[in-house]
């Protein structure tokens, strides 16, 4: 076994030798001092973070990329720095064996094995192509590029980059075991028939919320349906009441609702629609628009497209009855215990950090706040941190569920945090910032129709879709299976 390791060692070091005395012969041209220059650009992954930090200011999955990014090369270089090299010490390549001209001064002393520079180099442009294939296309020869440069100036044997490159791959495509990288395609759903098609309006009736986002979409929205009945709510006002108020008036001439806002605006919509048979049309104007994306609804314009073929799907609701309260409607998510709390600052984090980290940071933080909750759900008695409650099964299974791979399931996806075991809070949190969440204890998750959640002590809130709601002591959860038909284009997903 020994022998063979040995002749393995001597028959790399001989490719090794060769490359180099290969690359070493390549004439004098314009490209040395450049590549001399980048690697030095690459020290300490100062040309990634600069890189991330241009791609962090735009929204959506260039701002992913980056943090996604950053996360990797974090991880890579301590498994780079602190172990491989460590355990693995070699010797860089000999001063003499590259032209002057092309060395880089002055010469690293750490482990030749394995090329640190390689290894963030390929964790970057991995994690950067997982979130936006496009932009990883950029990246990754600049990656190459700096990779390659570790043997061009003589620093790092080509064994060295392989290995680096190969461990920095790896740990970028492991992380989405904690950060999972959301679908392009939206969720599933069965079309809708016989849904009205309308094309400038007439027959729409469109509420807009100008609160919900940057700017106010009236205008815009008033040139695709110049026809159609514009609402605004009425502030202090309940917006499900006012649009009753609304449709009754109207009568018969409304065929369809439209919505423009978040979350919390569309799921007062979808209640309305639900209730009276409209479908509706939602329109992305919010900050986060949850619901939108699984629909693969991106626009106004999609919408409009929608609208004009009469092209529509049939998806679930989820419903909470509160004590004896009327039966709140939610198109996403309703939570208890620290949840809200958590969705809050995750939401305000979000922009600036994206999804993953902001949830981890917001975790942290509600959990070493937060007070136990004793309840009975279904009859089964328990004190819990926090409990959610999705309309239709989420994805990841794990922490932080994102998105829906249906949206007609007819499924509740129930979790909650248990905090009737020793150590519970912190259990909890190293299971989820490890990926271990199902071999954890304190984490419990189940898909029902329904569910039945008593609180024994003082009452508590609800927050649906975001929005919190008056205390209560018993909450009763059910999916409302095809509840809703909402408009969305034919080649969504």
């Amino acid at each position: 076994m020994l022998k063979a390791l040995g002749t393995a060692r001597r028959h790399v070091s001989s490719a090794d030798r060769h490359l180099v005395h290969r690359c070493a012969g390549l004439p004098r041209s314009v490209v040395d001092p450049g590549l001399r220059h980048l690697s030095r650009l690459a020290n300490h992954s100062k040309l990634w973070f600069a890189l991330a930090g241009g791609l962090a200011a735009r929204k959506g999955p260039a701002r992913r990329a980056a943090l996604r990014g950053v996360a990797a090369i974090g991880a890579t270089s301590a498994v780079t720095n602190l172990l491989a090299k460590q355990l693995l010490p070699r010797r860089r390549p000999a001063s003499d064996l590259l032209p002057m001209h092309r060395q880089l001064v002055p010469r690293p002393v750490s482990s030749s094995f394995p090329s640190g520079h390689a290894a963030s180099a390929a964790a970057f442009a991995t994690a950067v192509c997982m979130e936006s294939p496009l932009l990883g296309a950029a990246v990754v020869p600049i990656a190459a590029a700096v990779a390659y440069s570790r043997v061009h100036v003589g620093v790092h044997w080509p064994t060295d980059v392989a290995f680096g490159a190969a461990i920095g791959c790896t740990i970028g495509l492991a992380t989405r075991r904690w950060w999972p990288v959301r679908p392009a395609a939206p969720g599933l759903a069965r079309p809708s028939e016989h849904v009205a098609a309308l094309t400038d309006g007439n027959g729409l009736a469109l509420l807009v919320n100008a609160s919900s986002g940057d700017r106010d979409p009236s205008a815009l929205l008033a040139d695709l349906w110049p026809a159609a009945k514009l609402l605004h709510p009425d502030p202090g006002a309940d917006i499900v009441e006012q649009l009753h108020r609304e449709l009754d008036e109207a009568g018969d001439s409304v065929r369809a609702l439209a919505v423009a806002g978040g979350d919390g605006t569309v799921a007062a919509a979808a209640s309305a629609a639900a209730v009276r048979g409209l479908p509706l049309a939602v329109i992305p104007a919010g900050t986060l628009n949850h619901f939108a994306r699984d629909l693969g609804v991106t626009s106004a314009q999609d919408a409009a497209r929608a609208l004009a073929a009469g092209s529509a799907v049939q998806v679930d609701l989820g419903a909470v009855g509160v004590d004896d309260r009327p039966v709140q409607w939610f198109v996403n998510t309703a939570s208890l215990g620290g949840y809200p709390d958590m969705v809050r600052l995750r939401e305000k984090w979000e922009p600036r950090w994206g999804k993953w980290p902001a949830a981890a940071a917001a975790l942290v933080r509600i959990l070493a706040e937060a007070e136990p909750i004793e309840v009975r759900i279904d009859g089964a008695h328990r004190k819990i941190w926090l409990l959610f409650a999705g309309a239709n099964g989420y994805q990841p299974k794990g922490f932080a569920p994102t998105w829906r791979p249906r949206l007609d399931d007819g499924v509740l996806d129930i979790r909650y945090v248990r905090a009737d075991l020793p150590l519970s809070r912190i259990r909890f949190a190293f299971a989820a910032l490890t990926g271990a969440l199902f071999n954890s204890r304190t984490y419990v998750q189940l898909e029902r129709e329904s569910v039945r959640v008593e609180v024994l002590g003082e009452p508590v809130a609800l927050a649906c879709d975001g929005e919190v709601i008056p205390p209560g002591r018993t909450f009763s959860f059910a999916s409302r299976d095809e509840a809703l038909h909402v408009y969305r284009p034919e080649n969504a997903g």
